[in-house]
């Protein structure tokens, strides 16, 4: 009978055969894979928090009023919004941008599966994932956060060549499955899940989407400087012009127009305006919900999404009282979002509506503090 040879080297790790050291250095890349240490954690959070730090100042921002207990969700997610949202400028061509959207969906399959791929932002996840399981109603709100992330990502990849939307709703439908679901997802890792706070996420998410996509005007409309790609040549993104066709057919704007002319472009003030009405409207319902639930009222409308998918709730929910009043004070941080949005929205307003001479914010940090203490957004 052949015996494999153990040879000792060092301290004592044996060396065998090449094809039973091949199958063993699988079996353990494998297992490597799925383990994560306390240094590679705290690499991982260190990365995320940088990276909003100099990429999204206004969740590098808001981080801090998110619960500790959630605050590594929220800081993987908003990084991982982050890395797609820039993907455009950093791919060559659609086809690689299409590679990255896979990779980035089978490293969030990897990570629930319960084996991160060695990346900062999957590490972290799993790493906020793990503790949310051992709370109670963990293990649902982490489902829950399965399927939040996945239509995050594929929404993304909808969108990612810059396309216009279409009408005013289909922005508004972008930016529920974009921005209000990245609140979804930070809901469920307090682990909350209440139909007034899902409700004025909903809102809220879509303020801050449509605030987005007019923050972008100036960068996206601008030429994009060149991408190497691997084989030599140069190419890069498309201008481009989200502002919904409807709205533009209403106003008079040419995305050619704006190519060229940028801020003096006919009709583009008109536009932005329509287009900010309908996220400042969705700010003041956010605010009038929360004012009549603080006050032990109805929110005053329906959820139009109650009923779907993760959006169905216990009977208690929809009783108010104590629960209700609890449920927003633990989500509240949350909530903070709108603030950015609307500290964006009055900068537009005062540049008369033209995102082009919109001056930067000093006043951000002030006005969540403000927000905290007054427990108003």
């Amino acid at each position: 009978m052949h015996r494999v040879q153990r040879l000792f080297h060092g301290v004592g790790r044996p060396l065998v055969s090449s094809k039973v050291a091949t199958a063993a250095g699988r079996q353990h890349h494998q297992r490597r894979r799925g383990i994560v240490t306390e240094a590679d954690v705290e690499s991982a959070r260190k990365y995320c928090v940088n990276q909003l730090r100099h990429g999204d100042y206004d969740s590098y921002l808001l981080r801090q009023f998110v619960p500790r207990s959630s605050q590594d969700c929220y800081n993987a997610l908003r990084t991982l919004n982050l890395e797609l949202a820039r993907l455009p400028e950093t791919v060559s061509n659609p086809t690689i941008g299409r590679l990255r959207m896979q990779f980035w969906r089978d490293s969030v399959s990897a990570v629930f599966a319960g084996s991160p791929p060695r990346e900062p932002i999957c590490i972290l996840l799993h790493e906020a994932l793990r503790k949310l399981a051992v709370r109670p109603g963990g293990r649902g709100s982490s489902k829950s956060i399965k399927f939040w992330l996945t239509r995050f990502i594929n929404t993304r990849e909808q969108y990612m060549d810059n396309r216009p939307f279409a009408s005013l709703a289909a922005l508004e439908e972008y930016a529920e499955n974009t921005y209000s679901t990245l609140m979804y997802m930070t809901l469920a890792s307090m682990p909350l899940r209440s139909v007034h706070t899902d409700h004025l996420a909903s809102h809220i998410g879509k303020a801050c989407g449509i605030v987005a996509v007019l923050r972008g005007i100036p960068v996206l409309s601008a030429p994009a400087p060149p991408i190497q790609s691997p084989a030599g040549s140069s190419t890069g993104r498309s201008q481009a012009l989200l502002l919904p066709l409807d709205v533009m057919a209403e106003t008079g704007v040419r995305e050619e127009d704006v190519f060229r002319h940028g801020p003096d472009a006919e009709g583009l003030q008109d536009a932005v305006f329509n287009v900010a009405t309908r996220a400042n409207d969705h700010i003041i319902t956010a605010q009038e919900m929360l004012k009549n639930l603080k006050a032990g009222a109805s929110p005053g409308h329906d959820f139009e999404h109650e009923g779907e998918e993760e959006h169905v709730y216990p009977a208690k929910d929809f009783g108010g009282g104590d629960s209700t009043e609890a449920d927003l004070r633990r989500g509240f941080g949350m909530l903070l979002e709108a603030v950015p949005a609307r500290d964006f929205l009055s900068r537009l307003e005062a540049a008369n509506f033209d995102p082009f001479r919109v001056k930067a914010s000093w006043k951000l940090p002030w006005s969540l503090w403000r927000s905290l203490k007054t427990q108003q957004i």
